[in-house]
């Protein structure tokens, strides 16, 4: 059997102020009340997360807000493998039927404690939900031993599953049985989690509140990616939602923030010069165009192609990352830290940048002329800047490229459920750790042919890994060479700032807010 082992003066100052101050301004420090002494890390991100529902949103802003209050039977360690977190342990002997025995004691925010019933509540719902189950959960069943053990049954054997059910992205987060049954179609509506902090506020358009769960149960193992000992050192947290970048900076500079993401690359030195910050350069996620494969003039895989015969990688990643120290050319559909899955099949149609070729193949397909609606958010800088050069490059070969600038949640809803209103759209995914997990090739997406959803089948139902390599090897070069659901332009690190009193910030798809401190 294998086994798989966070006085009266001053009171009318204060309500003076209160009074004076406006809750409508961006980035607004309203939400934080420090009058108790508490320790407070003041976040700005430069996104609002669509939802902090977890598995039924794709967004990075999603993945980074909910992970202070959800945790999932597991999680992965700075290696990618899939390690225990509120399972205490898994065994199988079959790769078909997996025993997770439950760690026991954990409450949830609400006071009540998690027991099996929770556990098959939130994973029949996470199937429903997430992309990121491909076929290895169909006619999957949970059921519950007893209070503390829960047994999944898979209808075929799949060497994925650890790896798929660790998965950051749309994770399997577990959240009372009573919440899971009573959510509306459009997602829970109580954020309750087992996590070292628990929600308290979401103020649209201004900030999200967090503050310390004092009945949270740590591991104790050392604290490795997301695995490992979780500590609250932090009494409350709040991610203000600052979608301008010079508000960011600013804010940052002056201490109104602790913490910033999406700092512009060309803010790299001045940040590090300042004596009181300094920056976070990690690894990030792959910039690439998603097409419509459903309807529209995006279906015809000859505009595809040239599309992708057109696009020159190096001047569209350098227009959003203006030095090769931020990106990489990589044709790689699995991050290349993945060694796992890593292949170089099909690069042969990475980075052409053949005008003339584009023309040709244009000339060759079905297009007329029509209007090609490009979504792009501002919300992101790389995705605004990136999409400008593409289109510039794709109007080169005669199309008549629209691009359309929207919020980045408008962005994610006219791509899932409009399909008769945009062609292309500028995206990014964050790194995963097994090639059905992909974005870009699930059904909600681009996996709508049905020689692609064959080999995702044979990838999730190989008996052993080095075969379901096989398969995605063959499946990445077809992918570039056929299908092109999607076009790769190259990975790219985010960069974060902070200030230096900030300590112990680690990162692992985003940053990981606990086990951190503020050294005054």
């Amino acid at each position: 059997m294998k086994s798989y082992k966070f006085g009266l003066l001053i009171l009318l100052i204060t309500l003076v102020l209160v009074g004076c101050g406006s809750s409508d301004d961006e980035g607004s420090s309203g939400g934080d009340n420090n009058s108790s002494g508490n320790s407070v890390l003041k976040i700005a991100i430069d996104a609002p997360p669509p939802t902090l529902d977890q598995p039924v949103s794709t967004a990075t802003s999603a993945r980074d807000a909910s992970r202070f209050i959800f945790e999932g039977l597991l999680t992965t360690d700075s290696e990618f493998q899939a390690v225990p977190m509120l399972a205490e342990s898994v065994d199988t002997e079959d790769n078909k039927t997996y025993t997770f025995k439950l760690r026991e004691g954990i409450k949830f925010h609400n006071g009540e404690e998690m027991t099996a019933e929770d556990v098959v509540a939130s994973m029949y719902r996470w199937m429903e939900q997430s992309t990121v189950t491909g076929n290895v959960f169909n006619d999957a069943t949970w059921t519950a031993d007893g209070d503390y053990t829960v047994i999944l049954e898979l209808a075929n054997p799949s060497s994925l599953t650890l790896d798929t059910l660790a998965s950051a992205k749309q994770a399997a987060g577990i959240m009372p049985k009573e919440i899971v049954e009573n959510a509306p179609a459009s997602g829970v509506e109580e954020y309750i989690g087992t996590g070292p902090y628990k929600f308290v506020e979401w103020k649209q358009d201004q900030y999200i509140h967090y503050t310390k769960f004092e009945d949270y149960q740590p591991l104790d193992t050392p604290a490795d990616g997301l695995s490992g000992k979780k500590e609250a050192l932090i009494d409350d947290i709040y991610l203000y939602i600052v979608t301008d970048t010079s508000t960011r900076i600013a804010g940052l500079q002056t201490g109104e923030y602790d913490f910033a993401y999406g700092i512009p690359y060309d803010y790299y030195g001045q940040i590090n010069g300042d004596e009181n910050l300094e920056t976070i350069l990690t690894p990030a996620a792959n910039q690439m165009i998603g097409f419509n494969n459903l309807e529209g003039i995006a279906t015809d895989a000859k505009v595809r192609q040239a599309i992708n015969m057109a696009i020159n990688n190096e001047e569209v990643m350098m227009a959003a990352f203006p030095n090769p120290e931020f990106f990489w050319l990589d044709s790689g559909y699995m991050d290349r830290d993945i060694v796992n899955w890593y292949t170089e099949a099909g690069s042969e149609h990475y980075n052409q940048a053949d005008i003339e070729g584009a023309k040709k193949l244009l000339e060759e397909s079905d297009y007329n002329g029509e209007e090609v609606r490009f979504l792009a958010t501002r919300d992101y800088d790389h995705h605004y800047n990136t999409s400008l050069v593409v289109t510039e490059q794709l109007k080169e070969i005669g199309l008549n490229v629209k691009l359309e600038i929207y919020d980045w949640p408008t962005v994610l809803d006219i791509q899932g459920n409009q399909p008769s209103e945009w062609e292309m759209y500028m995206t990014s995914a964050s790194t995963v750790s097994t090639p059905p997990q992909l974005i870009g090739l699930s059904p909600r997406f681009g996996g709508v042919y049905p020689e692609v959803s064959d080999l995702i089948s044979e990838i999730e139902t190989a008996p052993t890994q080095e075969e379901a390599f096989e398969y995605w090897d063959e499946l990445q070069g077809k992918l570039w060479e056929e299908y092109l659901p999607i076009v790769n332009l190259g990975g790219y690190n985010t960069l974060y700032g902070h200030n230096k009193k900030v300590e112990g910030i680690e990162t692992l798809t985003g940053p990981i807010f606990w086990n951190v401190s503020i050294n005054e």
